[in-house]
């Protein structure tokens, strides 16, 4: 396939409304795919058609450093029970609702995270004192990311 056929595919799917556009002919097969702005192309040719490469000198692999390995904090663990936004306080500005050393009772709010615009107060699921806070205020956090450690 010529340059000026793959620029012109190129083009056609960034004009319209397609995402994905996919083409094989005799001299090869294109996959043309419309991103969040960007555009991935692929080409493959037939293995018969294909050049080989001139062998490349060899490169010295670079030193990989290992990877740095926390401790698992000990204790339980209270868990983000959806994604969202972790808020430390009800409001900006307003006393956290829990610090660490402080004793929770079961049921106690301890933080609250914001999801599709809703504010959910996650409340404690276990008694005991905060000694870990692992989220930061305005954090965006995962589904069954640890947010508190409570002994």
């Amino acid at each position: 396939m010529d340059l000026r056929k793959l620029k012109t595919l190129i083009d056609l799917v960034s004009d319209s409304n397609v995402s994905e556009l996919e083409i094989t002919e005799a001299e090869g097969k294109v996959r043309i795919v419309k991103g969040g702005g960007a555009m991935v192309q692929s080409y493959q040719m037939p293995v018969a058609q294909a050049v080989a490469a001139p062998a490349a000198a060899p490169v010295a692999a670079a030193p990989v450093a290992a990877p740095v390995v926390a401790p698992a904090p000990s204790g339980h663990a209270v868990k983000s029970p959806m994604v969202g936004t972790f808020y430390r306080s009800s409001s900006p500005g307003a006393k956290a609702f829990v610090e660490v050393g402080q004793a929770v009772k079961q049921g106690e709010t301890i933080c609250i995270i914001e999801a599709m615009k809703i504010l959910n107060e996650i409340e404690a699921d276990k008694a005991g004192t905060i000694t870990q806070i692992l989220c930061e205020n305005g954090q965006a956090v995962e589904y069954g990311q640890p947010l508190f450690i409570i002994e």
